[in-house]
């Protein structure tokens, strides 16, 4: 069935008391893991999309699954340009049946690694407007705090892309360290709020569909970070 999501079920009922020392290794330490083969091209690929539609305004959907989040964004700015990155290819070319009408001409989905992406964007020196990070896997085990994005190792350079960076989860916890990772790093108190689309407005993901079907309680913290952060040791 549809609204048969569980709520997340974690043994933390706050932030971790080891994030704040994990943010400050990783703020301290560049990140130089190698990128994927096939990372160069499909990053290429994206930015020649968006500066052949004119270099407008960027918005990044990171981790955009099937692509609807993308869709949505691209139809709600027109005058920006949406990049979709997820790493399953699969989920990026299924049959889009759901989505009623015409395609915005705005966008283009690309399967990356988003650990690669994020760090190419800051090597290439390009800033998205908006930023958005839509219901990731929260990881709630008290020993996975490292393989949550705002504990690894790439969430420096997230942060030091700058604009408005907003993300999105049914796990409150997830939003609040967000949110202080994000302080921690930018010096930026991020909005925190308890949140749900308000009435007419389509949810933004199947996600967002499902948890709100299910009941849940949706979560949110919006940044609105400076385009001139410090941003960390270039790629090697």
């Amino acid at each position: 069935m549809f609204a048969n999501s569980r709520t997340v079920a974690s043994a933390q009922t706050g932030p971790h008391d080891k994030l704040a020392a994990l943010v400050e290794r990783h703020r301290a330490a560049p990140f130089r893991k190698p990128l994927a083969a096939y990372s160069a091209a499909a990053f290429d690929a994206a930015v020649a999309a968006w500066r052949n539609a004119g270099s407008a305004p960027l918005i990044i959907d990171a981790g955009c699954g099937v692509g609807e989040s993308t869709l949505r964004l691209a139809s709600q700015c027109p005058d920006h340009f949406v990049i979709g990155i997820d790493q399953s290819e699969s989920r990026i070319v299924r049959g889009k049946d759901w989505w009623e009408g015409s395609w915005p001409e705005n966008f283009v989905w690309v399967r990356a690694d988003l650990v690669d992406f994020w760090r190419q964007l800051h090597a290439a020196s390009i800033r998205p407007a908006r930023h958005y990070v839509l219901y990731p896997n929260p990881w709630p085990k008290i020993g996975q705090l490292a393989r949550r994005w705002h504990a690894h190792a790439v969430f420096p350079t997230v942060v030091a892309l700058g604009g408005v960076l907003e993300c999105r989860s049914n796990w409150a916890t997830y939003i609040d360290e967000f949110a202080l990772a994000v302080e921690w790093l930018s010096g930026v108190r991020a909005h925190v709020e308890a949140w749900a689309p308000q009435d007419g407005t389509v949810p933004m993901t199947p996600f967002e569909r499902k948890y709100l079907a299910s009941g849940h309680g949706l979560h949110r913290c919006v940044a609105t970070l400076s385009p001139a952060l410090p941003l960390p040791p270039p790629l090697a």
